[in-house]
């Protein structure tokens, strides 16, 4: 396989960061509610995009690479759709102002960015010495895939955690938002607005969305390159996402299972590169298992695609279906 030249890495970093800044700090600083034309453009630009970058690496590094960015992408931002219901749970819980989720959003997903480029360094370095840590991660998928099935892992309420109530019994914080600030004056004393344990919320959520992501994208390709830049393409236009999929969140029924289905395989598929790379002693002595067979990378990207894609068909037909029996 041909690597991806240093000078196209150098680019790409610079132009993902200049796309970052403006979908979030230029447009996303700009407080307002985006209409349905404006999600639509911002999330087909950047899907696009996505695309493109997806062929360059192609004709610069050949198919197999393409292939795992294109794989690593659908199911970063599969994962990213879904973890928009916990942002509409905590908007909510928290009585976000509408127009100012814009810009909520934007230091959420700028912390998001930040703990899952921490996480793929440490991913990064934990596989290249430890190739048992794919038993791990693969356990860890599996599990998660049953608990998305089973309802262990619903998120229809949200419950403050212990740093946030932490927080609040050790500060002043008033009721009432203030505009973006996260300091206000009220009678002469100074509090910390709302909008602080917004931040820390959204922030420490995002460590957690880390933990399901980074090794579901390990699990597919191993490269640091490709495994940022499908996060990165996952994050960018996602504030337009919010806006647009918040009144259809509850609509996607069947998404949980597709997301099920897509951690499920990528956790077996984890623990069978384990098993060939094997160096426990207390598994077949300390020698790879070679009789396991490799799952090919366009086997993952099919799995990825009918999972999501179905789950998606299933879940519109099933929509419409309740919205022809409500007016019948």
């Amino acid at each position: 396989m041909a690597e991806t030249p240093l000078a196209f890495e150098i680019v790409t970093f610079v132009v993902l960061a200049l796309f970052f800044v403006v979908d979030l700090f230029i447009i996303g600083r700009r407080p307002h509610v985006p209409s349905t034309k404006e999600c639509v453009q911002h999330i087909a630009f950047f899907v696009v995009m996505a695309l493109i970058f997806g062929g360059c690496i192609w004709f610069f590094a050949g198919s197999k690479p393409a292939i795992e960015f294109y794989s690593g992408w659908l199911t970063e931002y599969s994962l990213s759709i879904d973890n928009l219901f916990v942002f509409v749970i905590i908007m909510s819980n928290f009585a976000v102002p509408k127009q100012l989720q814009k810009y909520v959003l934007s230091v959420g997903i700028t912390i998001a960015l930040i703990f899952r480029g921490l996480f793929i360094l440490i991913g990064a370095a934990l596989i290249s010495r430890f190739t048992w840590v794919f038993f791990i991660f693969g356990a860890f998928l599996i599990v998660t895939a049953v608990k998305l099935i089973t309802g262990g892992d619903d998120d229809e309420e949200y419950h403050e955690n212990g740093l946030i109530r932490a927080l609040r019994k050790v500060i002043k914080i008033t009721d009432d938002y203030d505009g973006e600030k996260l300091r206000t004056t009220k009678n002469g004393v100074r509090y910390w607005t709302p909008m602080l344990i917004v931040f820390l919320t959204i922030g420490t959520t995002d460590v957690m969305f880390a933990f399901d992501s980074i090794p579901a994208i390990f699990g597919l390709t191993k490269d640091p390159f490709l495994v940022f830049t499908s996060n990165v393409f996952a994050l960018l236009g996602l504030q337009q996402l919010y806006f647009l999929l918040g009144a259809l969140l509850d609509k996607l029924v069947y998404l949980p299972v597709g997301l099920s289905v897509v951690l499920g395989f990528i956790g077996i598929k984890l623990i069978m590169e384990a098993l060939h790379g094997n160096t426990l002693p207390f598994i077949n002595g300390g020698e790879g298992v070679h009789w396991v067979p490799e799952v090919p990378t366009w086997l993952s990207l099919a799995v990825i695609v009918v999972a999501i894609g179905g789950a998606a068909i299933a879940s519109v037909i099933k929509m419409k279906g309740q919205q022809s029996v409500e007016k019948a």
